[in-house]
């Protein structure tokens, strides 16, 4: 029987994992986090998850000096991890009621700052009801990206653009923790392989259940796009409304935060980028 594509994915990371072993002399690339003084080795482009082996939760900015940074394989699929994402991942029952108990006791802490009775009547359950809100509102943690896309990945001789546009997105801002919504753009040239249309917005939601920036969302769903089928190039474009700048701060509802990653050929080649562009805005 024909290998699937998660198999072929699965033995291509452990033997990226082992040559990654030989070379560093650790013996669990998934677990260096907090180690700044991981041993810099060549950038890796294989799989479906990358972390920088400080731990830091984007993904590095590419510069003239790339070659020397260091990109190691998330052996857990997870893409971008943080700190204790892993731990979220692999919770046992007991241990997730217990994050659930520890998060609910926070927003009884919360409640009480902020002046109100968290024994009344109207917020006696809120903090068990936001704990678990919160949770699923984050639920991008707990998604390994190799079964999100799962066996969705076809050989097609298709060479021509493949756009899906008008994906609803919700995520909650980073440095606020309140929501931003919009709308993301995404397309592809494929090259000999092609995703499950559902899966680009899989993809999207992924990543957008986790705290996030827009800047840092748009990146990623283009690289995992990229890394997923190694098509020609990958173009993501998203528009937001951000919920930090209409009801506090500057206060200017209204405003709409435009993002774009443009890699490969809709980076390199005008004519196919102004297609794109074009091809969204109708």
């Amino acid at each position: 029987m024909t290998p699937s594509h998660s198999d072929l994915l699965a033995e291509s990371l452990s033997k990226l994992e082992s040559s990654q072993k030989q070379v560093n002399g650790k013996t669990d690339p998934g677990h260096s986090e907090g180690n700044s003084g991981t041993i810099g080795t060549p950038r890796i482009h294989e799989g479906y998850g990358f972390r920088p082996p400080s731990g830091v939760s984007t993904p590095l900015i590419a510069s003239a000096t790339a070659a020397s940074e260091s990109l190691v394989p998330d052996s857990n699929g997870l893409g971008w991890p943080a700190k204790s994402t892993y731990s979220r991942l692999t919770a046992t029952p007991e241990e997730k009621a217990a994050r659930e108990k520890k998060l609910t006791e926070a927003v009884r802490t919360i409640l009480d700052c902020i002046g109100e009775d968290p024994n009344r009547e109207g917020l006696l359950k809120t903090p068990e009801r936001y704990a678990k809100a919160v949770l699923w509102m984050t639920k991008g943690y707990e998604d390994r990206l190799a079964d999100v896309i799962n066996d969705a990945v076809f050989a097609e001789d298709h060479d021509e653009m493949v756009l899906v546009r008008d994906i609803d997105i919700s995520s909650l801002c980073e440095h606020h923790l309140v929501p931003f919504t919009g709308k993301i753009a995404i397309a592809y040239i494929p090259n000999k392989l092609v995703l499950g249309l559902s899966k680009l917005a899989r993809i999207a939601e992924t990543f957008s259940r986790r705290l996030q920036v827009q800047e840092r969302l748009t990146k990623q769903v283009a690289i995992a796009i990229q890394e997923a089928i190694k098509p020609r190039g990958v173009a993501v474009v998203m528009e937001a409304t951000h919920l930090c700048m209409t009801m506090r701060g500057v206060q200017k509802p209204g405003s709409i935060t435009t993002t774009s990653c443009m890699l490969g050929c809709f980076r390199t080649q005008q004519k196919t980028r102004e297609e794109f562009l074009t091809l969204i805005k109708r």
